[in-house]
């Protein structure tokens, strides 16, 4: 893999094959940003480490994509061309006059699922059975995983069994049809916003696990200013919305209160 693709992936949160979900190459989908002082070779630090990520089969497979020429994937071409401008990211998150609710939740919930299972990714091998045993957000927040197949209970896991179920989880319901729909003229079925409520309380739930346990991970990939990006886009979008509890926010709400002002 060229090095430039690895710095493009760096930049834009994308893996360079451009398989997900109704990605637009011709779109850069957030505006470069460099962190303070942040110096070209913690940049190649963490595109080698997103080289090992590329790698690994089970961390990022093909994503649906919506068909150049519909509704949808035009509503992910404007919210793309919105961030590239470099428009306030609150103002980003509003939705179009005049489109659908539905549709524009679809396309930023599969958005934020890739990046931030992207983000996950660069530092997996840092999060392990050893290090993690527990999925947690320090010691006061432990998390436990509930599903309607393996765990009919609520079951206390690793971060990294965690990790990879949720993952999983989420990919089945976006590729399910009767949820995410993509076919021109079927709906969203009636509980479509409850369904991206429960998928972006656990992604939260994934930045409140890396930016309390691996920041240290974040800082020395020279990560920390795209990390923040990302966290401040999901912010001001599940806000608008009303899609997360409040109390799911509590961890990190001295950090949001800094960054998110």
């Amino acid at each position: 893999m060229k090095r430039r693709n690895l710095l493009f992936a760096l930049e834009t949160g994308v893996p360079p094959w451009g398989l997900l979900w109704f990605f637009s190459r011709e779109q850069v989908p957030y505006p470069q940003v460099r962190a303070p002082g942040q110096q070209p070779q913690a940049q190649l630090a963490m595109a080698l480490c997103l080289k090992q990520v590329f790698a690994k089969d089970k961390t990022f497979r093909p994503r649906k994509r919506f068909e150049p020429g519909t509704q949808r994937f035009e509503l992910y071409k404007k919210a793309q061309a919105s961030l590239k401008s470099g428009l306030d990211l609150r103002s980003v998150v509003r939705l179009p006059p005049g489109e659908n609710i539905d549709d524009w939740i679809a396309v930023h919930v599969v958005d934020f699922f890739n990046r931030i299972n992207l983000i996950y990714g660069t530092m997996a091998e840092r999060c392990s059975e050893t290090s993690c045993p527990v999925m947690a957000g320090g010691p006061r927040y432990e998390y436990r995983w509930q599903d309607e197949r393996q765990y009919r209970r609520p079951a206390k896991l690793s971060a990294p069994r965690y990790m990879a179920l949720l993952m999983d989880w989420i990919e089945g319901l976006i590729n399910d049809e009767e949820v995410f729909p993509t076919r021109v003229g079927v709906p969203f079925p009636k509980n479509f916003q409850q369904v991206c409520t429960k998928i972006l309380t656990r992604l939260f739930r994934v930045f409140v696990h890396v930016y309390i346990h691996h920041f240290d991970s974040i800082l020395s990939m020279g990560a920390e200013a795209h990390v923040n990006t990302c966290y401040k886009h999901f912010y001001y979008f599940i806000r608008e919305f009303s899609l997360v509890d409040q109390r799911e926010l509590e961890p990190l709400r001295e950090m949001t209160e800094r960054i998110c002002h």
